[in-house]
């Protein structure tokens, strides 16, 4: 058989990923404050974006300036230049509702102009505070001063300044204020600090004592133990009994009650007094320094009751940002171009515009398709509560809505429904099913949890259940599970095996039998 070269021409079919297509994709998974900032950036950049409706010159045409589907004269000067939502749709023939879910499939056409969630989120930080460890400790940032926000770094030095030591400590003190973390732990060694500082260890016990005589109470140890010490010891508390407590507080994890008695001398009373008093010390001394933004949840949909029964569903048009084209200036300034460069860019910036406003009408689209299909599964749950939530997957909504999984994937990322009960992730109602005993309908992973949870709720010292026990009564329930997954979902509710349930309930019986 022989080799020959030759062309040939075959017709068929391909995705093509274009760089506004791919925009349209990562504004579907952006939270409305990246959205807030993303389309805040397109503006600065694009001259024909506003997001306030310019007033109508009746004087003029007649005509509305933010009317999407007027099309302008062609800066280029030879025709008319495409520019409503519908037109673009078309010349593209692409739509985001089917693309498929790998992020490598449009990376690699991703728009320059787009920025993405890595570079919205750099942009949302960067005003953030941020101290550096060479950094002086009288130093403040911008942010500081402005907010009128005091550091644990301020208040220790503040102290250092008026505690009359001498100079070297002073220096050597300042030098461990400034390595303390957040918690207002040191968690380097004396002698790593001795060796760079070019001093001896006994100068920096005495800076680190000094430290640890400064409030809060508890700042400038070494390890929690310490920290505890530290403060018992200003309540003048710290007796033989409760320096063994504090020196086994692995026990103390494990709820080894039995060891600690037997190690300290204190009987059941006098231990659950000894561990309520620890219970009120502050672990971690600096945090209460700790000034984080609080992230408040904006819900992107409202789902409320409707007077028929049925629920009534809207976007937050609050979350929505508000883009407009002003076509007046369009078409102002393409009369007055000549230069060919100029009017290339700026039918670009014009393109560009057209497509944003038609992503973000799309995205809005999709995210009330989406929840329309999730309160439609999950109406039990709105009207019992979470023992009714069904298990769902994306592809079931998918299917139902006639869309591609990745895109619902990237529709419930960040975004938040306010319902009857309470405000969910849109992730939320999207749970594994677990069987059922019988012939019926499995059930939600996050209905059989708080099943588990309310059995745990009800016992009592008498009557602790096993996870073999739990088993046994979810599958009187119609739940059939494993033993290994009641211990799952046990350990994901941070609930303590049942050794460590009973000896809990023994001691706070004992305690409130006492009182």
């Amino acid at each position: 058989m022989a080799f020959a070269q030759k062309l040939s021409m075959r017709q068929g079919q391909s995705l093509v990923m274009t760089p506004q297509l791919s925009q349209s994709i990562k504004l579907l998974a952006l939270s409305n404050i990246e959205l807030a900032a993303f389309v805040e950036g397109e503006m600065e950049r694009n001259p024909f974006l506003d997001n306030e409706a310019p007033e109508v010159d009746t004087n003029a045409s007649g005509t509305n300036n933010t009317d999407l589907s007027e099309q302008p004269k062609d800066l280029t000067g030879n025709t008319e230049l495409e520019t409503s939502a519908r037109s673009l749709s078309e010349n593209l023939g692409t739509s985001i509702e089917n693309v498929y879910p790998d992020e490598q499939d449009y990376k690699a056409g991703a728009d320059g102009n787009a920025k993405s969630r890595e570079e919205i989120n750099n942009h949302s930080s960067a005003g953030g505070l941020q101290i550096s460890n060479q950094a002086s400790v009288h130093d403040k940032t911008v942010s500081d001063m402005a907010a009128g926000q005091e550091t644990l770094r301020d208040q220790l030095v503040e102290q250092l300044m008026l505690s009359g030591a001498s100079v070297k400590v002073t220096l050597v003190a300042t030098n461990l204020i400034e390595n303390l973390d957040d918690g207002g732990y040191l968690r380097i060694e004396l002698a790593a600090v001795a060796e760079r500082l070019g001093t001896s260890e006994t100068i920096c016990e005495q800076a680190l004592t000094l430290i640890q005589s400064f409030e809060p109470v508890g700042v400038g140890a070494r390890n929690l133990s310490e920290c505890l010490r530290l403060q018992l010891s200003e309540r003048d508390r710290l007796d033989p009994a409760m320096r063994v407590v504090i020196d086994n507080l692995e026990l103390l994890a494990k709820r080894d009650f039995a060891a600690l008695q037997k190690l300290s001398g204190l009987d059941l009373q006098d231990l659950h007094d000894v561990l309520m008093e620890i219970q009120a010390l502050d672990p971690k001394p600096g945090t209460m320094f700790e000034h984080s933004p609080v992230q408040h949840v904006v819900p992107d949909v409202f789902v409320r009751e409707a007077n028929d029964g049925s629920w009534h569903i809207e976007l937050n048009s609050e979350t929505l940002p508000r883009v407009l084209i002003n076509n007046s200036y369009v078409a102002e300034v393409g009369d007055k171009l000549q230069d060919k460069a100029a009017k290339e860019f700026l039918s670009d910036c014009l393109q560009s515009a057209n497509w944003l406003t038609k992503s973000l009408d799309q995205r809005a689209q999709t995210i009330l398709k989406v929840a329309r299909e999730i309160v439609k599964q999950q109406d039990a749950f709105l009207v019992h509560g979470v023992r009714h939530l069904r298990p769902l997957t994306l592809k079931m909504v998918a299917d139902e809505i006639e869309m591609h999984e990745s895109s619902v994937s990237r529709v419930t990322s960040n975004k938040y429904m306010m319902t009857p009960r309470g405000i969910f992730e849109l992730k939320y109602f999207f749970t594994t099913g677990i069987g059922n005993a019988g012939d019926g309908e499995s059930h939600s992973s996050e209905s059989v949890r708080d099943q588990i949870k309310s059995l745990i709720d009800a016992e009592t010292a008498d009557s602790i259940l096993s996870d073999d026990a739990i088993v046994v009564d979810l599958k009187q329930q119609g739940v059939d599970i494993a033993r290994r997954t009641v211990a799952k979902y046990r350990d994901s509710m941070q609930i303590p095996s049942s050794v460590q349930r009973r000896r809990e309930k023994r001691a706070f019986e004992a305690a409130q039998s006492g009182a």
